[in-house]
């Protein structure tokens, strides 16, 4: 009989879609199941982020709380996968004893056996980083839904002072087009109606094979999926072309949204981070987005209180932020990564100081979405029908192109998932718009 596999997910969509790969892997045995909760489990897998420290203060908590599923079935193995396991490796052990595996994101091909032995009593410990796995012959197994992500590459090759993803997910390696071509064949014939294409830095992508570039694999998936929305994440700024801007313009089933991390907007602190741009070049990066695109919508990642920062950085940061106009941020306080360069800097800016900081940025984003928000009434919108409001059955969500969430009315259910609506929008706040049905 097979056994029951549990595997909880953290973190970033490149986290959500290696579970779906190790999911694809396992189900090519006869030896395990993918069960959704982890009662009864014959293994509980925690799919880990390493990004900052609250990321991992999950998941020590949550090894407290699995303590209770262990009482119950003695044999219960229990393993750290992702981030978490290559950048702490001997240390999990050393913290939890109830941790019995710890599998870097490489190495999800040897699963299966790392599990088999563990029933035996082995200790399993697998986080050699390679330069070439990308997993491209895996196909993952996704429950049935609209969206789907699919990673085109791993790792990153910038080494920003701040980041433990080069050391966790290794360098820069790019999939073949063909084999990107051959997944989005198989989501179109499953029914999947949005596809984001993933990597720690997608701009970078490039086939050596064929010499295909991110753009030009951008208008290859465009044409392939004309029924699909495309969408893409992360860029870097240092990496954003002109011809990535372009083929976005080219295809109206590319959507019209870009994350784009600006991390600061000080010159000083941008060197710090080692970020290999300026807050110009950033900016020039949003002017050629404006001159090119319409109906776009920008977010972008900030860090407030980095190794050193004055209150001037802080104050170039929220001058960027005012210039830009983004229409959403995920903002955060540095915590210091162990293993990477800006650890050795000292964390110098206080804990009260940090928090009012940001503080202070959050509340100016707040300001600055509904303000852009506030533009989308009155205008038709596409909407792609995702699921029922949390807050009223009679309401459903959507999201548009540009990624904004869109409440409206279902009162006689004549919408589903999956279904596209134009709606005409009525009101909005920071985080959503309201909008009424175009009949």
């Amino acid at each position: 009989m097979p056994k029951s596999v549990y595997i909880e997910t953290y973190g970033c969509q490149m986290n959500e879609y290696d579970s779906e790969i190790l999911k694809g892997i396992l189900a090519k045995t006869n030896n395990y199941s993918i069960i959704d909760t982890p009662d009864g489990a014959d293994f509980i897998l925690l799919n880990t982020c390493s990004v900052r420290d609250n990321a991992e203060v999950t998941i020590w908590n949550r090894l407290t709380q699995l303590k209770q599923y262990k009482k119950k079935k003695k044999n219960l193995q229990v393993g750290i996968i992702g981030c978490m396991a290559e950048r702490m490796r001997d240390e999990i052990f050393e913290k939890s004893d109830l941790v019995k595996m710890v599998i870097g994101p490489d190495e999800y091909r040897r699963v299966p056996e790392i599990l088999e032995n563990s029933l035996a009593g082995e200790i399993g410990i697998a986080v050699r980083l390679s330069r070439v796995e990308t997993y491209e012959d895996i196909e993952p197994l996704r429950t049935k839904g609209l969206s789907a992500w699919l990673a085109i590459m791993r790792g990153c090759n910038h080494f920003c002072t701040y980041c433990i993803v080069p050391y966790t997910r290794g360098r820069e390696r790019s999939r073949s087009v063909q084999s990107i071509l051959d997944e989005i064949s198989k989501l179109q014939d499953s029914g999947f109606r949005e596809l984001t294409l993933l990597g720690q830095n997608v701009n970078s992508y490039f086939d050596e094979t064929q010499k295909i570039d991110f753009p030009n694999l951008l208008r290859k998936v465009a044409k392939q999926a004309p029924e699909m929305r495309i969408r893409y994440v992360t860029s870097h700024p240092l990496d954003m072309s002109d011809d990535l801007i372009y083929s976005m313009a080219e295809f109206d089933n590319i959507c019209n949204y870009i994350h784009l991390p600006f991390q600061s907007g000080s010159n000083r602190i941008l060197d710090l981070m080692n970020r290999g741009y300026t807050s110009e070049h950033y900016l020039g990066r949003i002017q050629k987005i404006k001159e090119n695109l319409t109906d776009y919508a920008l977010s972008s990642d900030i860090i407030t209180g980095f190794p050193d920062e004055t209150e001037q950085d802080h104050q170039d940061t929220i001058e960027l932020m005012k210039a830009v106009q983004l229409d959403g941020a995920f903002m955060f306080k540095y915590s210091p990564r162990k293993g990477t360069k800006a650890y050795k800097l000292a964390d110098n800016v206080p804990e009260d100081i940090k928090k009012r900081r940001l503080n202070e940025i959050i509340t100016l984003q707040n300001s600055i979405s509904k303000s852009r928000n506030q533009l989308e009434i009155g205008k038709s919108l596409e909407v792609l029908v995702e699921k029922p409001s949390k807050k009223k059955a009679t309401e459903w969500m959507g999201k548009t192109k540009s990624n904004k969430v869109v409440i409206f009315d279902n009162l006689e259910n004549q919408f589903k998932e999956g279904d596209l609506v134009h709606t005409k929008i009525i009101r909005s706040n920071s985080a959503t718009l309201f909008g009424e049905i175009v009949k």
